[in-house]
């Protein structure tokens, strides 16, 4: 039975910082997002992760996007990456991947796929193939990498998976085209397909939508009581992986880091609709909300 994410329960899983904590105490954090046609979802995600504490954020990403990040997050490391087809990363990226020194790793928003070209899909698909396996820590996989891991599974091929665990944290559009299931089947009983889905993939699945459900292989389902419909446009989830990353590098595990992550970012937009009427939210204003949001929960 699924039960409701509480402030107390985010609160008690965040563990706190010593007095002699340096930036490696709460991780390094690999963000391969983003490319020349999504430059916003990989600087939404680095920008989740640093505002809700990861000791170092590296983005990996194609020089439009770097540039951007260079104006506008001088706090984020960062890995300037060859292009590939129609702007994205290209998969000779991966042995320069590998080199980088992170604890956990989010792939996917922003790489693009079949919405850009044949090309862009299929090298996507070999970034999600060659990177993923070979990562040691913890992954975060969404967006076009869940795209591509559909693009897999309809070809035979197993579901990626890091040495460490993962997080997936599709919307209906995606488990709808990992499961092959409909949107009114994944309507009518969410929190038991994100349940069945999550012992298949051996993977934490975060199902996102109004009360989006968190589901482990070991059979915990929680749903999210935070958020409103000012989530409901481009950005919110690129900011949820990053949040979820960042929740990963400071030592929780995948069921609590995706559990704080989601409530993090329902909480965060419920603090900027004081603001701003739902209409008029944006992505960025949830990650400037976050600060807010983090404070709260350590009052």
């Amino acid at each position: 039975m699924a039960v409701e994410i509480t402030e107390e329960f985010v609160w008690q899983s965040i563990p706190p910082r010593a007095r002699d904590s340096h930036k490696g105490t709460f991780g390094s954090v690999l963000a391969v997002a983003g490319s020349a046609f999504y430059r916003g979802a990989a600087l939404l995600a680095a920008e989740g992760a640093l505002r809700t504490g990861a000791g170092i954020v590296t983005l990996a990403s194609v020089e439009p996007v770097v540039s951007a990040a260079v104006t506008r997050l001088p706090e984020c490391c960062l890995c300037p990456c060859k292009e590939g087809a129609q702007g994205g990363i290209a998969p000779e990226n991966v042995p320069l991947l590998r080199r980088q020194k992170a604890t956990v790793l989010l792939l996917g928003p922003g790489l693009g796929g079949t919405a850009q070209s044949a090309a862009r899909a299929t090298e996507t698909r070999t970034l999600v193939q060659q990177l993923l396996p070979g990562f040691a820590g913890a992954a975060v996989l969404d967006a076009d990498g869940l795209n591509a891991t559909a693009q897999l599974l309809a070809e035979g091929k197993p579901f990626p998976h890091p040495a460490g665990e993962l997080v997936v944290t599709p919307h209906p559009g995606e488990m709808a085209r990992l499961t092959g299931l409909s949107a009114a089947a994944l309507a009518n009983d969410r929190a038991g397909i994100a349940l069945r889905y999550a012992k298949a993939w051996n993977a934490v699945v975060v199902l996102k939508g109004a009360r989006t459900v968190v589901a482990s292989p070991d059979g915990r389902v929680c749903v999210n009581p935070t958020g409103n419909p000012g989530l409901a446009r481009g950005g919110s989830g690129d900011v949820l992986s990053g949040i979820t990353l960042a929740m990963l590098s400071q030592g929780l595990d995948t069921f609590g880091a995706a559990c704080a992550g989601a409530y993090t970012l329902g909480a965060s937009a419920d603090e900027a609709m004081r603001l701003l009427n739902e209409r008029m939210l944006m992505a960025r204003d949830v990650t400037d909300a976050v600060e807010q949001t983090v404070n709260k929960l350590f009052e």
